[in-house]
């Protein structure tokens, strides 16, 4: 049988929780579950009024993985959907998740969360840019802390703040928090600084995504402000061997990572990091601290 679980007046299925989803780890669906559900009070914010794609993983990273924006099937009534424009559908919608119950009928689906970098009140009016370091082996996390720390700089110098979260796979991920601005605007500056890195540290920076230029460069990604474009959310588990988390880090850690073992997070490591730091990201909620874009 299913267990009926109620979450804010909202009953819910939860099914399969003792699966066991990261097999390197033994993490199971409801541990899963439980991540989400403690984390909330930070995840939830960076969702909000966002429409969401979903990268669903239900048999574990090695099983088959799908990359959905189209409400799934079943989702239930309850749960926000919003009109989005796409060029390939005319009546698109997405889900949005607005409350805990929302977040804890599409955690048991199995997903990574995906945002674009607009709210869905004004589409492809970015409130913030992405910069997605990606490094090419042997390149690891560590050349992209070299990158992030003069991408920082650069940023600092037309009077942008930048935050880092990990991207729970390999690389880095890099938001400055925006007065709304056009996509095309936005992706244009970030390709501007990428191109710019590539020339101040032309042996650690690749601006473009070319697989034969990668090797041992950090592939500076500046598509994700494409209005099409999303970015794995900040705290969402990443489809990986072990419960990887996008979890944002502080400067200082950025600073001192000398191994890509400093810059690893695992859904178990998140509880406390929460309770030292709170939510690192929270200034891109703020819009005191966005910026014009230069």
């Amino acid at each position: 049988m299913t267990p009926i679980t109620e979450v804010e007046g909202r009953r819910l299925a939860l099914s399969n929780l003792e699966k066991v989803i990261h097999p390197a780890t033994g993490t199971t669906k409801g541990e899963i579950l439980h991540y989400y559900a403690t984390t909330a009070p930070c995840l939830l914010p960076h969702l909000l009024g966002r429409p969401l794609s979903f990268l669903r993983y239900p048999d574990g990273p090695d099983g088959q993985l799908f990359f959905t924006k189209n409400p799934p099937p079943g989702t239930p009534s309850w749960v926000k959907t919003v009109a989005v424009p796409r060029s390939d559908d005319k009546n698109a919608r997405q889900v949005m998740v607005q409350d805990l119950p929302s977040l804890m009928w599409a955690a048991n689906l199995v997903v990574e969360f995906h945002t674009p970098q607009w709210l869905a009140g004004a589409p492809a009016l970015a409130d913030r840019l992405v910069l997605d370091l990606d490094p090419g082996a042997p390149a690891t996390v560590v050349e992209c802390c070299r990158v992030a720390l003069w991408l920082r700089e650069r940023l600092a110098a037309d009077g942008l703040d930048a935050y880092a979260k990990t991207s729970g796979a390999k690389g880095l991920h890099l938001y400055v928090p925006l007065e709304p601005a056009p996509s095309e605007r936005v992706q244009a500056y970030a390709k501007q600084l990428a191109v710019e890195a590539e020339e101040e540290l032309p042996g650690l920076v690749v601006h473009r995504m070319t697989k034969a230029l990668r090797p041992g460069k950090v592939f500076v990604d500046h598509s994700q402000n494409n209005a099409a474009k999303t970015t794995a959310a900040p705290y969402t588990l990443r489809a990986r061997p072990r419960p990887a988390v996008s979890a944002p880090v502080t400067w200082e850690e950025v600073e001192s990572c000398g191994a890509p073992a400093q810059l690893t997070f695992l859904l178990t490591d998140m509880a406390p990091r929460l309770q030292d730091f709170g939510d690192l990201l929270a200034p891109l909620l703020d819009p005191k601290r966005a910026g014009p874009l230069p």
